[in-house]
Formats: C-alpha cells, structure tokens, sequence
C-alpha cells in the first residue's frame, strides 16, 4: 500500500535533511574560517576550536527537524506547487537561525560567528530546496513509469467529480490512478475520459474490505447529499483515507474560510482579503507611492502624446469614459483621447473593433502600446482605481454582463486596476469576458501584496504591447 511507502519514504527524508542540516553547517563552518577570514587569522577559526562549533550540530540538526515537521515539510506534497514547499523550507530555516541567534544571545556566547550562521542559513536553504527539486522529478519519472502511484475511488458521478479525474488525467505526476466511480443513476459500464462507472455506491461494503484502495473521494452529486454522513462513516471505519469533493465549486472559492459561531462552522461564500483594514490600507498607501512614482516618471512620455494628440486631431486632449467602480459606484476614468469626436450615443454603441475608422494613427499607436492608459494614473491618485485590479467596464456592459455570467458583480468588491491578473495572461480588449472574470476572481480571492508586486512586474514584459487593441 502506497501508505506504507509514505512511511518509509517520510523517514528516508528526514535522514536526508539531518545530513544536508550538518554538511550545510560544516560548510558554512569552512566557507567562514578557511575562505573568508583566511587572510585574517585574528577574525578565523582560532577564536574558537573547532569542536565547540561541531558539537552545536547535537542541537540544531534535532531542532531543525522539529522545525520541518511543524513548518509542513514533511506533508504529502503530490499536488503541492513547488514553490510553496520551498517557501516551507525558508520559513523554517529563518525560524531556526532566529532561534540560534537568540539562544547564544541568552547564553552570552558571543565568540560563535553569527556570520557564520548566516552562511549556514543560506547553504542549508539552497541544498535542501535542491534536494526536493530532484526528489519530485525523480518520482515524478517513477510514476509515469507506473510506480508509487495512488488509488483512488470515487463515490458518485457528478461535475466535480468528471473535474477532479480531468485534474488526474492532466497531472500524471501526482501518480494517481482513478481505479473507478460508483453511482446509483449512472448505468454501469459508462466511461468517463477512460474511468468506468463500477457499479451502485452500496459495492463499498464489497470494496471496502479487499484493503486495495488508498484514497475514497466522495463525488456526490448535490441531489445525493441526504447519504453523506453514511458514506462518511462507512468510509472511515474501513481505514481508508477519505477526500470530499463538493459538487458546489462554482459557489464556494478555491479557498473558503469558516468562522466558528459558538461551535457550528460557518462557511463563507466568498473570501476577499481585501475588505480585511490593514490590507485595504497597505494596498492604498502603495497605490499612492505608485501613481505619483508612475506620473513624474512618465511625465515626459504624457507630454509627448499630449501633444501628438493636439496637433493631429481636432478636440480635447483627455478623454473622459463613466466607468463602474469600487461597491458598483460609477466614476469618470481618464485616457488620452485616441479616437476622432463623436456623439455620445454613436460612442455607447458598442466598443472598437478590428480597423475601427474612429481611431487616429496617433491613437492607434498609443493603443496598441496602452500609452493612452497613462492618465489613470491620477484616477488612481484620487483614488477611483489601483495599480492593480480588474478593469472597470461602462455601466451599459456591467448591466448586460450581470445578466450573462455568473459572479460577474463579485469584481467590483475591489477597486479596479489600470493593470490586473487577466490582462498579463493575456485576457484584454476584444478576448473572452467570461475567462476574463475568471481571472479577476482568482485575484480578488487570492490577492496579497506579492501577488500585487508580481503582476505589476510582469506588466511590463507582457501588459504593454496589446496585440487586441484597435
């Protein structure tokens, strides 16, 4: 069973961090007397002999592995991103080295360099997260070669559950194997992608007890919920690791949260971390250094287009759009004007398309460089929008889209951005509205100042240059 190789492969795991721990500390030990202080005897390892600094290993590579185990290192990490492992492995390094710090501080030890363990920090953070990189490719090469793998049944036919095996099926390095699906309404014999309705959900009893399963993920269907307590129960007494997959994912987001109400767990439907104070006022106080930081920087590139757009068109230079904001409130978003003068209802029609006759070369240039998107930068000052967030959309398309796509209205619990996370992937101007929100909505649920960071960094290697844009 694939639980007993957990076992074996979690221990081999700790032997193999405990070893790089102390070759990581024997390094740093090496790098600090024998290359950095070798032309400094009086700074070297003469201060100290080499076996106190040695004998330190009894306490920290124990201390280390406590740290690990209570960091998540060692957790299942099949469907786990990589990043987040290593992120585990740096939270529990800095923790340690903090730790090491503190106590010769207490100890009044002070002839140990803190340099040292500094050094030691960063070796034991680079050859561990090495050592996760080859252990996931190397089993990732043995699962596709048909070992380690999981099994998994699932208890009912339903959408999360054809997702859940379109999930598998797209991931065989996780080595799952879906052994089947049990189901009351759904005839034995029908396939899915290759996975076959085994036959009714009371098999388990039959299943069950052949002790060859590693996994039950129940996939119940929403009308077959009055029978989950039972499945539960019949599940758990088997020993079996059990997964719920609810079939409401298209209500609850990918990372809901509960509040505890006297002992009865609420969940709540959407989780936006940005109606959370301290986050609304770390994300204003950098809209706020951004946008000015934004304007005096680009001050020579608005004056240029300014002008451009003076000299070449008749009318004014800024162009004023309604626009939805923050809380469904409207607002007037700026744009250097790129298209000639035109009737307010000919310009509500629709938006431009393909060879649009309306937009100048000047502002088609602009456009397709989002140059004219350089004046939110004061909509952003003034607080109408962020540096960061989905686009606003006119008042005609947010009452047609509300109508159209689900959840569509949840994009405006935040404050809209002069850049987002659907236009980096490539969601702007004439591209699917639906994939587009979909993209927002990850962003409002998992929002965070890096994420922030990231998507402003990433707009100007893929944000800038609009190949949508008429």
């Amino acid at each position: 069973m694939i639980k007993d190789n957990q076992k074996v492969f979690n221990r081999l795991q700790l032997l193999v961090d405990a070893l790089l721990t102390a070759v990581s500390y024997i390094l740093a030990w090496y790098v600090k007397f024998f290359i950095i202080d070798r032309n400094n005897p009086a700074e070297g390892v003469g201060v100290l002999p080499w076996e106190v600094y040695f004998r330190l290993l009894i306490f920290i590579v124990p201390v280390y592995m406590v740290l690990y185990y209570y960091c998540n290192v060692y957790t299942p990490k099949r469907t786990v991103k990589r990043r987040f492992e290593i992120a585990s492995i740096i939270k529990a390094n800095t923790i340690g080295v903090v730790l090491c710090i503190v106590a010769l501080y207490l100890m009044k030890q002070m002839h140990i360099s803190r340099w040292m363990l500094v050094i030691f920090y960063g070796i034991n953070v680079i050859l561990t997260s090495l050592s996760r990189v080859v252990i996931r490719k190397t089993l990732a090469t043995f699962r596709k070669k048909g070992f380690n793998l999981k099994h998994i049944l699932l208890v009912g036919y339903s959408r999360a559950g054809e997702e859940y095996i379109d999930k598998i099926l797209g991931n065989p390095q996780w080595g799952y194997v879906v052994c089947g699906v049990l189901d009351d309404h759904v005839p034995a014999g029908t396939l899915y992608r290759g996975v076959k309705v085994l036959g009714r959900i009371d098999n388990l009893h039959v299943i069950l007890p052949e002790n060859k399963l590693d996994e039950i993920a129940i996939t119940l269907s929403l009308k077959d919920y009055d029978r989950l307590e039972e499945l539960v129960d019949i599940c758990e007494k088997s020993g079996v690791h059990t997964k719920f997959i609810p079939d409401y994912n298209s209500l609850i987001p990918s990372k809901p949260y509960t509040e505890d109400l006297a002992g009865l767990p609420v969940i709540n439907i959407r989780y936006v971390p940005l109606t959370n104070t301290g986050n609304i006022i770390v994300k204003r106080v950098v809209d706020i250094l951004g946008s000015l930081f934004g304007i005096i920087i680009s001050s020579p590139v608005m004056l240029v287009c300014a002008l451009l757009v003076k000299c070449t068109s008749p009318g004014p230079i800024i162009f004023k759009q309604e626009r939805v904001g923050l809380h469904n409130k409207p607002f007037y978003m700026y744009k250097f004007r790129s298209m000639e003068i035109q009737k307010a209802s000919d310009e509500k029609k629709a938006w431009t398309v393909k060879d649009d006759p309306r937009v100048t070369k000047v502002g088609k240039i602009m456009r397709k460089t989002s140059l004219d998107e350089l004046p939110q930068l004061f909509n952003i000052l003034k607080g109408d929008m962020s540096l960061v967030g989905p686009r606003p959309e006119r008042p005609l398309f947010v009452e047609k889209f509300r109508e159209e796509i689900p959840r569509y209205m949840i994009k405006h619990q935040v404050r809209p951005g002069l850049t987002g996370w659907a236009q980096i992937n490539g969601y702007r101007g004439d591209t699917s509205i639906k994939r587009r929100v979909e993209y927002d909505l990850y962003y409002i649920e998992n929002w965070s100042l890096g994420l922030d960071i990231k998507i402003i960094f990433l707009t100007f290697f893929t944000g800038f240059i609009n190949k949508n844009a008429y």
